[in-house]
């Protein structure tokens, strides 16, 4: 079963989906760049980066380079999790949190990729109540 039936439908409710979708995305973008982006609008992939720095609870300090790629890693199946392809598993000894594939990700191409990212940030932000 694809779960990732919001880029495959293609109806007028399509177009009213894709706005709010347009339209949350926006708030979660100047929401987070008014904190973190000092001036700069805040790209995709930042906002991963900072979800990840969330959900590892550390709060700010220094990463090293394969240290960023893990805490993408970590937002990005945080995120998926919603969608049925990860599940939380555990928390290692330095407290990073583990996920496993229940699912494999569909093969979509690059667009649908970002808007299926989107959608699970907004979630994100959404369950939060930070929009």
């Amino acid at each position: 079963m694809n779960r990732f039936v919001y880029l495959q439908t293609n109806n007028k409710n399509q177009m009213s989906r894709d706005q709010v979708l347009k339209e949350n995305w926006k708030e979660v973008v100047s929401n987070l760049s008014n904190k973190f982006g000092e001036g700069e609008e805040l790209q995709l992939d930042a906002i991963i980066y900072l979800i990840g720095i969330q959900e590892l609870g550390k709060g700010v300090q220094e990463f090293q380079k394969d240290e960023k790629i893990n805490l993408m890693h970590i937002a990005i199946c945080r995120l998926l999790e919603p969608y049925g392809y990860y599940k939380f598993d555990f928390f290692d000894e330095d407290g990073w949190p583990h996920y496993k594939t229940i699912e494999e990700l569909p093969i979509l191409k690059p667009g649908e990729q970002t808007v299926l990212m989107k959608e699970a940030i907004v979630l994100y932000f959404q369950e939060k109540e930070q929009i």
